[in-house]
């Protein structure tokens, strides 16, 4: 409590009295009591007398130390102060009061000698949180408010705390649709601590305030389901009843809206034949909203105003205002909104004229433009393909401008007339010079060396300036796999005075090697485990510097893989593979060698009924395979493209080892191949994610025909040296939906859609189709038979492995004898990520596929197929790679009589996609 010094310097002589009294009856109750009679005249002095204080004292202090009161109150040992006349005893009581430590604060002038005095400053500290809690939410709702109402144990409680975490409160619960949120706060003093106390806050929510209604006034000309479409924000509640609600409107005297469609007009204007009204028509009575939320929050219901404005923008009517919007509360709490709009006439693009073009003529700026006269007036479409708003797609003028070095140039669409309802413009373009790449500067690459980055670099120094090629560089450094796609960035530095632009690459390393480690012990086989490691950005050049190894050499953007997997004496496997992604270091010849060795052995001893290792050494299948590649990137038709050769060799022995190759039990085959394969990749985005784009690949593989060439005979061994030709084709479409969503816009529905088809043919009539190189079709995409055949994989979901190409056979737990030779898939997904960062990339997907396989092409039937569909998540993880699961339902197996669970499977994947 403030008081004018006066008033307490009145009273501090009887309070000084009563403190003396009050002491000295504690000691001795016969002593009489006197006090300074100068003290009580201080104040009465008819003209000021200067003193000077001598002594600070403070009192009723408990947690704060006396110096810092005395420190904040302003007032030191020594000052001069005049008495009646001074305020400096005003100005430390203020002082001390906007501290918020102090709950009252008074001033005492408790001794005088000569013109000296003490000063006493009594204060009354606030008491300080020593706990806070809630009462009348759940568990999980408190824990968030713990985190929201800025509260801190041990700090002073003040009314202003309360207050603050009071509205805190209401509006965490505010945001949530709690409209009628009510808080008390009850302060309790803690006996067992000083000077502390406990909030106890008391809420009750209220229910939650929910969009009964959305209604539309003055839209003559557009329906009301459209306009609720732009209110993304604001949804009605799901609705399933008899009688239609009747609203209180504040805008038309009835209380039914006068733009219900009765049932005579749906069936006068065919309504059925239209999803719009017969949606118009049933609204009132049934409204099912699944995956949308009623609730009401009015900063959502402020962006969707704007929406809807825009929305008429976009349809041409550029006056269209909205006149009122209001909200009426029902009985049962919930909100119905009136929205009450103006929409003006329907305007339309009249004559455009160019001005300032001298590279394109206007005949090809009209083309690229794509707006002619008399289509409906949409400013936002008119900038879009100007280029004022920029997108990665181009296509517009700017691209078009900055594509071929201008990077200064500026375009403006100026209205020039109005007349009626159409609108005049003139375009006004400023093309300035072409600008040319002066310096290139990368930062942020710590490992990586800076050669492995400019080689991707399609910015060169000297070049003219090319906004497609900054693009294009951003993609590929993102699929090097070594950077954060989404934190590569150009700085782009322009110099008008010389036309030249500085580019300073920015990017932000992340790790992708990758780890497998797996180990158990099983009884009678002995150690299984595997052990698998890749380096994606290894220095084989460095592999003789210790000082560089970190755990290995790193940063020449080489891949180095090695794993070994042993399934005790039964199993064991070698694999090892090396890339090079620039050959010579001027082009993009990526060179691959790649090594494999893999032993399978009949090691159970029926006898004894125990595994053991002489069995093994007897009886085993033992495969060998080296590779080697060399892709080229192709300049035609263009630099997506290239083309691949690869040469593999694979030779499998056997040693009393049956049910591999029939009739055979020991020998030797060889299988060499020569593959060729031309493919296109121009994906956008995360490589794990890709958010649009395609990629195409054609490929043919072949095997000298021995038979033909007198080198093998038809009464040979016909595994000996198997001969073949092998085709395949895959393509894959990514298509973005929507609207991109979120901080940096990448929540977005994407649409892929692949087709793959694969064939396998014989040199001689009078041989069967090599048993290699066929196609596995069903399941997870996992390996069979530890892939000792060389079969390519084609998963399908909701399928098990099958070998007829009936749809409608479909055995589960059975492992075929035999594979096709040409097979057809088909795939739509429908992707949605939940985190795009490439140290966590998460997508859930809902998926279609068909598929299947044949033996002969007289068989062969594109249409019957084998059709599932399903759901499925996917994860990814730099040092474990791509996991995911799906679960599907064969829409094939389906059978009368049998429960429909029967149709479903499960299936996981991992490493990476399968086919």
């Amino acid at each position: 409590m403030q008081r004018i010094y006066r008033t307490i310097f009145s009273l501090a002589i009887l309070f000084s009295f009563g403190i003396s009294a009050k002491a000295h009856s504690i000691s001795d109750t016969t002593q009489p009591v006197s006090i300074d009679p100068r003290l009580m005249e201080i104040f009465n002095a008819k003209t000021p007398v200067e003193y000077t204080i001598s002594d600070i004292q403070v009192s009723g202090t408990k947690a704060f130390d006396p110096n810092l009161i005395i420190s904040i109150s302003g007032l030191a040992i020594g000052d001069k102060v005049q008495i009646p006349g001074t305020d400096a005893f005003s100005k430390a009581i203020g002082k001390l009061w906007r501290q918020n430590l102090i709950a009252d604060v008074e001033v005492f002038i408790t001794k005088l000698v000569d013109k000296n005095i003490t000063v006493e400053l009594a204060v009354t500290e606030r008491p300080r949180l020593a706990d806070f809690k809630f009462i009348g939410v759940k568990k999980g709702e408190q824990d968030d408010l713990e985190t929201k109402v800025g509260l801190s144990r041990d700090r002073v409680v003040t009314e202003n705390m309360k207050l603050s975490a009071i509205e805190l409160i209401k509006k965490h619960y505010y945001d949530k649709a709690y409209r009628n949120v009510t808080v008390d706060v009850k302060e309790e003093a803690m006996p067992e601590l000083t000077n502390a106390v406990s909030l106890t806050f008391y809420i009750n929510k209220g229910n939650k305030v929910k969009v009964n209604s959305l209604n539309f006034y003055g839209n003559d000309n557009l329906p009301d389901a459209k306009l609720k479409k732009q209110m993304r924000g604001t949804k009605e509640m799901s609705r399933f009843t008899l009688y239609p609600p009747k609203y209180s409107s504040p805008f038309i005297s009835d209380s039914l809206r006068n733009t219900q469609l009765t049932f005579k007009e749906y069936l006068g204007d065919f309504g059925f034949l239209s999803i719009s009204k017969t949606k118009q028509l049933l609204d009132p009575y049934f409204r099912f909203k699944l995956f949308s939320s009623a609730k009401y929050n009015e900063t959502k219901h402020e962006e969707d105003k704007e929406s809807l404005l825009n929305y008429y923008n976009a349809q041409g009517y550029r006056d269209a205002v909205i006149v009122a919007d209001t909200q009426v509360y029902n009985k049962a709490g919930n909100v119905d909104i009136h929205v009450k709009v103006n929409e003006g006439r329907r305007y339309y693009f009249g004559d455009i004229v160019w001005r300032g073009n001298t590279k394109y003529s206007d005949s090809i700026l009209n083309v690229l433009l794509g707006i002619r006269k008399g289509d409906i007036y949409n400013l936002d479409i008119l900038n879009k393909r100007l280029g004022k708003q920029l997108s990665a797609e181009g296509g517009d003028i700017s691209s078009l401008y900055m594509d071929d070095g201008y990077l200064f140039f500026r375009v403006d669409p100026v209205e020039t007339s109005v007349y009626n309802d159409t609108i005049n413009f003139e375009i006004r373009m400023m093309e300035g010079p072409q600008a040319t790449i002066g310096k290139i500067g990368i930062t942020g690459n710590d490992k990586t060396k800076d050669y492995v980055i400019r080689r991707e670099l399609r910015t060169i120094p000297g070049e003219k300036f090319s906004r497609a090629d900054i693009i294009r560089t951003q993609r590929e450094l993102g699929q090097l796999g070594f950077f954060n796609p989404e934190k590569t960035t150009p700085n782009v530095v322009p110099n008008a005075d010389n036309g030249t632009v500085d580019i300073d690459w920015g990017v932000e390393e992340k790790s992708n090697d990758q780890l497998e480690l797996s180990a158990g012990f099983g009884g009678g086989i002995g150690l299984t485990g595997t052990l698998g490691i890749t380096f994606n950005n290894f220095s084989i050049n460095n592999i003789f510097r210790k000082s560089t190894w970190d755990p290995l050499p790193s940063g020449d953007g080489q891949k180095l893989s090695a794993r070994i997997q042993s399934n005790g004496k039964a199993y064991r496997s070698y694999n090892f593979s090396f890339t090079e992604p620039w050959l010579g270091g001027k082009k993009r010849n990526a060179f691959t060698v790649s090594y494999f060795n893999t032993k399978y052995a009949n090691a159970y001893d029926p006898f004894t009924g125990s595994y053991c290792r002489s069995c093994g050494d007897t009886s085993f299948i033992k495969t060998v395979g080296i590779g080697v590649s060399l892709g080229k990137q192709l300049k035609w038709p263009d630099d997506y493209f290239s083309l691949i050769y690869a040469f593999n060799l694979q030779q499998y022995k056997l040693k009393n080892y049956s049910n591999i190759f029939k009739g055979i039990d020991n020998g030797t085959s060889t299988n060499i191949s020569l593959k060729i394969a031309l493919a296109r990749s121009a994906t956008q985005g995360n490589p794990i994610f890709p958010t649009g784009g395609s990629n195409f690949m054609l490929s043919g593989q072949f095997t000298l025909p021995y038979s033909l060439m007198g080198i093998t005979k038809p009464e040979d061994n016909p595994y000996r040296y198997p001969e073949f030709h092998k085709w395949r084709f895959n393509g894959e479409y990514y298509v973005p939906l929507g609207v991109g969503h979120g901080a940096d816009k990448s929540k977005q529905f994407i649409l892929k859609a692949a087709a793959k088809f694969g064939f396998i043919g014989k040199y001689n009539r009078d041989l069967e189709v090599s048993p290699f190189e066929r196609f596995q079709v069903g399941d997870a995409g996992l390996s069979n038979n530890f892939a000792l055949l060389g079969y390519d994989i084609i998963a399908q979901r909701g399928y098990p492995v099958y070998s007829t190409s009936n749809p409608k056979v479909n055995p589960d737990n059975i492992t075929p004898s035999e594979f096709f030779t040409i097979f057809n898939k088909y795939t739509l997904e429908l992707r949605y990520p939940f985190s795009t960062n490439p140290s966590s990339t998460i997508y859930g997907l809902t998926f279609f596929e068909a598929a299947n396989g044949w033996y002969k092409f007289k068989d062969y039937n594109p249409f019957r197929l084998r059709r599932s569909a399903g759901v499925g998540m996917r994860f990814f993880l730099p040092m474990f790679g791509l996991l995911g699961f799906d679960y599907g339902i064969g829409l094939d197996r389906i059978k009368a009589g049998e429960p429909l669970k029967s149709a479903f499977k499960f299936t996981f994947m991992l490493g990476q996609e399968p086919e």
